[in-house]
């Protein structure tokens, strides 16, 4: 697939705009008349601006001095709709059986290329700006390939959820160099190869992730890492620490275990309860009305955690989501036990997550500061 010819996006974003580098996770941000004039511009194939040639130049090191506005720059249209990011899992099937992981069941399923193509012209109709692709391992899905480049090629800034352990392919790195994500984010689960395959219950997976994250690495995709301690690994958390730091400056350190996303408390036996530590108040979100959830299927929801009500965008299209913001409402309005606590200021955890944890029949100390 031959790669798209922009070096810029300019998008509106929640009643900004913003002009993006694909790859580039920093921005400039412009006036709606700077913008407008942009799209004029493009229209009848003039140079670019010398503003905006400028501001390429201090942000990005970029020289387009003689690129017209059509040819550098790909425009995002308005949308009607508020939805700026969106996280799409592509498939919820998985190369390893992590017993940490909060998708239980991992079913290797999802949608066929035409819907899905269907699926991302409506997630960019509504104003998606940043999509997160993943799963599951998304890498493995048969669709993939397609999947990433038509997310790109829509003006939409990709981040890759990936175990790394198909990075090293020539087809992938070929994909993610043409078409740079602006963050590609991998978990570690161990420092050596017997920490790691026991915790992924796969072997051979440590070299996988290895080889597929030092490939990252050399073609400079923007990497972050997750390390993610649990019962089973917390004997190297430190090994960890110092493996993430060596190949990413974003680094990301996960200790509580949720419930599955159907309420499945497996996930929870597999705590290192040395690493249960106060978290930072829950103060509310936006999901659902700014962003949103895709499954597999294309169901939409407000988030990865709440799931109810979920809106079928290949049948009702982008004007199905315009629900999406009163079910958020009412899902994070605290009920039960948790309606008249005296503490809730000070809860760290939401009432859909709330409402996994009651689900799954887990100690009140995983989520409740009355424990």
């Amino acid at each position: 697939m031959p790669a798209p010819t922009h070096e810029l996006i300019a998008s509106p974003f929640l009643g900004k705009y913003l002009v993006l580098r694909p790859g580039d996770s920093s921005g400039v941000k412009v006036q709606a008349h700077h913008y407008l004039e942009l799209g004029q511009r493009a229209s009848t194939r003039a140079p670019l601006p010398g503003w905006l040639r400028d501001a390429a130049r201090r942000r990005w090191g970029l020289d387009l001095a003689d690129r017209t506005t059509d040819e550098a720059l790909l425009i995002r249209k308005e949308s009607p709709y508020g939805h700026g990011r969106a996280s799409y899992e592509v498939n919820n099937g998985c190369n390893w059986a992590c017993n940490h992981c909060v998708y239980g069941a991992k079913r290797h399923e999802g949608l066929a290329w035409p819907a899905r193509a269907r699926l991302l012209h409506i997630l960019c109709d509504a104003g998606v700006l940043w999509i997160e692709l993943g799963g599951g391992e998304a890498t493995i899905d048969r669709h993939f390939l397609e999947t990433y480049a038509l997310s790109y090629d829509l003006g939409m800034m990709v981040e890759l959820l990936t175990n790394g352990s198909t990075l090293f392919r020539p087809r992938m790195l070929e994909l993610l160099t043409s078409r740079r994500p602006y963050r590609v984010t991998l978990s570690i689960y161990g420092a050596t190869e017997e920490t790691f395959d026991g915790f992924t219950n796969r072997p051979g997976a440590f070299r996988k992730f290895m080889r597929g994250l030092a490939a990252a690495h050399e073609a400079e995709l923007p990497l972050s890492l997750s390390v993610v301690i649990t019962e089973k690994n917390a004997h190297e958390a430190p090994a960890m620490r110092a493996l993430a730091e060596r190949y990413a400056s974003r680094v990301r350190e996960y200790t509580h275990m949720s419930p599955t996303f159907t309420g499945g408390a497996e996930p929870l036996a597999q705590q290192a309860p040395e690493y249960l530590h106060s978290r930072t108040p829950f103060t509310g979100c936006d999901a659902g009305h700014t962003s949103l959830n895709v499954s597999p299927f294309g169901l939409a929801t407000v988030c990865k955690v709440s799931r109810d009500h979920p809106i079928p965008l290949l049948k009702e299209g982008v004007a199905g989501l315009a629900r999406l913001g009163g079910i958020s409402d009412r899902a994070l309005q605290r009920h039960s036990g948790c309606s008249g606590c005296a503490l809730q200021k000070s809860c760290t955890t939401c009432m859909p997550l709330v409402t996994l944890y009651r689900k799954a029949g887990s100690p009140l100390d995983r989520y409740c500061q009355h424990a």
